[in-house]
């Protein structure tokens, strides 16, 4: 039953709206009456009944928002609680060591919009509570979260990018020295002794012209050679003359002699001749020879560097025929086999040809001349055991350039791009150029001419009439 209280407070003294909130909670109704009299009553009824739903009004909005603040102290007093609270499993006891009856359903802490699925716990031992943290993530929970991640960014980021600083106690800045490791060392080490130095300033980029030549491999040519450098004493030989009671040195440069000619008429490619010397001495080095074999030794290892370098290599029959048959086609097979046994087929080697296209392609300018006179110097090194024996391939290769560019009075005699691409300095190769100086002077009156005869035609510039350099090594004519 709705029990109405009738007001004696006209409207401009209406109470306050405590007032009017404490009777609605107590399920009164109020109806507001003014003074006027009876024959008023229909107006003044329909007036408390506007009055009495405008304050119901007005005491919801006072009321909602009265539970709003209770819920946000509720929610902080929560806050706390949950988080200084731990929420452990009871302990199940384990009836004669077996697994648990009738466990306890396990509790998640499910919110709306949360992924519950795919949850893959902590492995535990068996029988162990698990620890469990059950803390809701209120409006307040997650910007404290959001506000600790900020200040764990800020500080990562103020730390110092610089690993090689070190911060003392005292705020002093000190430069930590940075340690080089042993692999470093070593490598450094070993491109010092093969030659592999630094790179200068001034230098020419002598591969810009092959630039869009797929087969100059100008990406890789550089590693290419540093790897022909740190290899090529796999190719050297050791000093074998002592070791052949047959054979010596001056044998051994007739037979070169004659592998010269025999490689001008067959008209072969360069690498051929240089790939068969070193074949020959390889397999000096490792088997005695007789000196009746020596010709054959030479002609079965052009033979095989044919094989290896040529197109069209010669057949046995022609070497047995410019031989003038001092040889049958069973020995010469047979001499072939035992030479690939004893070298183990390792025929890719690093001659001083692969070095010294690259040298003169670094020597700039470089021209038909120069390439001739630099091939004729490093022939005239193949016919000298002594250089062989002495000198590596590269160095020989580098000795050659540097003569030629004496005996044509290139300026300057020894370029910061020749350093560069050869690993070797001026005083470096002042021996095995006067080496190779000194041939040049005695090669018009040796015995031994098949180099100076080849380098006299006019199809090779007639570079071998050229003075040779006198400043390398003054000998009066």
């Amino acid at each position: 039953m709705t029990v109405v209280a009738k007001s004696h407070f006209s409207i401009d003294t209406l109470p306050s709206p405590d007032f009017y909130r404490e009777n609605l909670d107590c399920g009164l109704c109020i109806v507001a009456t003014t003074d006027k009299p009876e024959g008023g009553e229909t107006r003044s009824g329909r007036l408390g009944v506007l009055l009495s739903s405008f304050w119901a009004s007005l005491g919801e909005v006072f009321g909602g928002r009265e539970e709003e603040i209770e819920s946000e102290e509720e929610e902080e007093e929560l806050d706390l609680e949950m988080a200084s609270r731990v929420v452990v499993a009871p302990e199940q006891p384990i009836v004669g060591g077996g697994k648990q009856k009738n466990p306890q359903p396990e509790v998640r802490n499910r919110r709306v919009l949360r992924d519950i699925g795919n949850l893959v716990p902590a492995p535990v031992a068996e029988g162990k509570p698990q620890n469990q943290i059950s803390r809701p993530i209120t409006r307040r929970f997650g910007a404290q979260l959001l506000a600790n991640a900020d200040s764990c960014y800020h500080l990562q980021k103020q730390q110092p990018e610089n690993p090689n600083i070190l911060v003392a106690k005292n705020g002093a800045v000190i430069a930590k020295k940075s340690a080089k490791s042993l692999t470093a060392i070593l490598t450094a080490r070993s491109k010092a002794a093969s030659g592999v130095t630094k790179k200068l300033k001034n230098l020419i980029d002598i591969d810009a012209v092959d630039a869009d030549n797929e087969l100059a491999a100008v990406e890789y040519v550089e590693d290419m050679y540093n790897f022909y450098k740190q290899t090529e004493q796999d190719g050297r030989v050791h000093d074998y003359i002592d070791s052949q009671p047959e054979v010596n040195s001056k044998m051994r440069g007739i037979l070169v002699d004659w592998l010269i000619e025999v490689h001008k008429k067959f008209e072969l490619v360069p690498e051929s001749l240089y790939l068969t010397i070193n074949i020959v001495d390889r397999f000096l080095a490792v088997k005695t020879v007789p000196r009746r074999e020596l010709q054959l030794v030479g002609m079965s290892s052009m033979l095989i560097a044919c094989k290896y370098e040529e197109i069209w290599a010669p057949e046995v029959s022609d070497f047995i025929a410019i031989s003038d048959n001092a040889y049958v086609r069973e020995q010469v097979l047979f001499m072939e086999k035992a030479i690939l046994g004893k070298l183990e087929w390792y025929l890719t080697v690093p001659t001083a040809y692969v070095f010294l296209v690259r040298y003169i392609k670094a020597s700039v300018p470089s021209d038909k001349e120069m390439e001739n006179m630099v091939f004729f110097y490093a022939e005239l090194g193949l016919m000298s055991y002594a250089t062989i024996i002495e000198h590596s391939p590269s160095k020989i290769a580098a000795s050659a350039v540097y003569a030629a560019r004496c005996a044509l009075n290139r300026s300057p005699l020894w370029t910061e791009t020749l350093q560069h691409h050869t690993g070797y300095s001026e005083g470096h190769l002042m021996e095995c150029a006067k080496m190779l100086v000194s041939f040049h002077f005695g090669a018009a009156g040796n015995k031994l001419k098949a180099v100076y005869r080849k380098y006299t035609n006019p199809e090779r510039g007639a570079v071998a009439l050229i003075p040779p350099a006198c400043a390398l090594i003054p000998v009066p004519f």
